[in-house]
């Protein structure tokens, strides 16, 4: 049997409930969870502290990029430098290398010359030897040039003839003895020049050394110097990029600042719109359900002979299920008025157990969290609970749990869903279900402390089929 007074709620949720409180739920609270949730909005303190933050981040990397280029230009003139030094190196290094070469000939001369004053001695001994044994045969052997034999000449003549030849003989000696040795003092005079020349350019090169040394040096201290500022230069880069970083970070936060004014501004438009929008839309729904005697007395057919939620017990329902009857009219209209119906609950209170054909109900108990949030005390709807009102408009009863719901009417792929369609989440429809009204939008009492309300379709966990029971 159905419960005490039914009919005669209906006819007051006719008449007056659903024309007037139920817009003033529809203005309260209805659409505002249509739009995303609110984007930040800072203040604008927030901005300009953002703001003065940027304008010393200009001045400090303004400072730092004066300060980078004038180690760069210090850098350039050490750098110069290293490589004047380093030229003068090579400098020296030829230089040396000239100097090494003329000691190396030198050396060679001098030991030339020794072999050459060496050779002069030796020949010198042996015109010696040669003229002594000249002298000991003239006086101690007899032969054309012994004296014995000029001493025993047959005549005069002959006697002054052989002492004329004795005597050029002994001229051209001595002149022989006398031509190497003069040939040896010259010998003796160019190795002492020879070494001379070589001492002169044994010192040329220790000096060439030394220089080439010095420059090597030189360029060292030049690196030295050039190392310690580009050491400094690097440091100051690294200031000025990091100062650039906290400078793009600022900028970064003033625009995003910007930026999420903006988003908020646009975001509260489209609440506000869209507020305006559905306030319409349920304000309007309201009025035709509450019109519509038709729909209220199928929906008034539809409930009689059902037991109240609440008293029904837990155990799968039987097959004797009624079917789903399509009802007569066209379906665009039948459409309208299973979305009017369901629009026109918007902002009333989720609450679990709670809904039936004509209209919300006390919740129920779960032992759980809608116990939590007092859903036994409040009078509202729960998901299936929407659809059993909502098509109870259109003379189709249905079953007060979605997984029950997706088992009835047409299966069409969710991609293909159309308005008037329910949706459902979870195994087997089991954990949610919505009415599809179009542009992604869907009607829904979602979950405990929250209310009927127009949402974008979840398509996270969606069930592949939408049933269709008005085709």
């Amino acid at each position: 049997m159905r419960r005490p007074a039914k009919l005669q709620r209906r006819w007051m949720r006719v008449a007056t409930e659903l024309l007037v409180a139920l817009i003033v739920f529809a203005v309260g609270m209805a659409a505002g969870h249509a739009v995303p949730p609110p984007p930040p909005n800072p203040s604008d303190s927030d901005i300009n502290a953002a703001g003065a933050q940027v304008d010393a981040g200009v001045g400090e990397v303004g400072a730092l990029i004066n300060q980078v280029a004038a180690a760069e230009q210090q850098l350039q003139q050490l750098d110069d430098a290293v490589a004047t030094r380093r030229e003068a190196v090579n400098k020296a290094l030829v230089d040396l290398q000239i100097a090494r070469d003329a000691a190396d000939t030198a050396a060679r001369a001098v030991t030339q010359c020794q072999r050459d004053l060496t050779d002069a001695g030796t020949k010198v001994d042996g015109a010696h030897r040669e003229f002594d044994k000249y002298v000991a045969q003239v006086y101690m052997r007899p032969g054309s040039t012994s004296l014995v034999n000029y001493l025993a000449a047959p005549s005069a003549e002959i006697a002054l003839n052989r002492a004329q030849v004795l005597t050029i003989a002994s001229k051209n000696q001595q002149a022989v003895v006398d031509g190497l040795r003069h040939a040896q003092i010259d010998q003796a005079n160019k190795t002492s020049a020879a070494k001379q020349a070589q001492q002169a350019a044994d010192a040329a090169a220790a000096d060439a050394a030394a220089k080439k040394t010095q420059a090597q040096n030189a360029v060292a201290a030049a690196q030295a110097d050039l190392d310690q500022e580009n050491v400094r230069r690097n440091d100051l880069v690294g200031q000025r990029d990091s100062a650039q970083q906290r400078l793009d970070a600022a900028r970064a936060n003033v625009a995003g600042l910007q930026g999420q004014r903006d988003a908020f501004v646009a975001w509260d438009q489209q609440r506000k719109a869209e507020e305006a929008a559905a306030h319409a839309a349920a304000v309007a729904a309201a009025a035709r359900v509450a019109g519509d005697r038709a729909s209220a007395d199928r929906a008034d057919q539809v409930g009689q002979g059902h037991r109240p939620h609440t008293l029904q017990d837990t155990s799968p329902p039987r097959r004797s299920m009624p079917p789903v009857v399509r009802p007569n009219g066209s379906s665009a209209d039948l459409v309208n008025t299973v979305v009017d119906r369901a629009m026109s609950q918007l902002g009333v209170e989720y609450a679990w157990g709670g809904g039936d054909e004509d209209g919300p109900t006390l919740g129920i108990r779960d032992g759980g969290t809608a116990d939590s949030y007092g859903d036994y005390n409040k009078t509202g709807f729960d998901c299936s609970g929407l659809m059993i009102y909502a098509f109870a408009g259109v003379g189709v009863s249905l079953p007060h749990y979605s997984g029950y719901q997706y088992t009835m009417g047409t299966r069409v792929p969710v991609s293909q869903r159309a308005r008037g369609d329910m949706l459902f989440w979870g195994p087997g429809g089991s954990q949610h279900v919505a009415l599809y009204i179009g542009n992604n939008k869907m009607v829904e009492a979602p979950q405990s402390g929250d209310v009927v309300r127009v949402s974008t379709v979840r398509e996270d966990g969606i069930m592949p089929y939408a049933i269709r029971i008005i085709s």
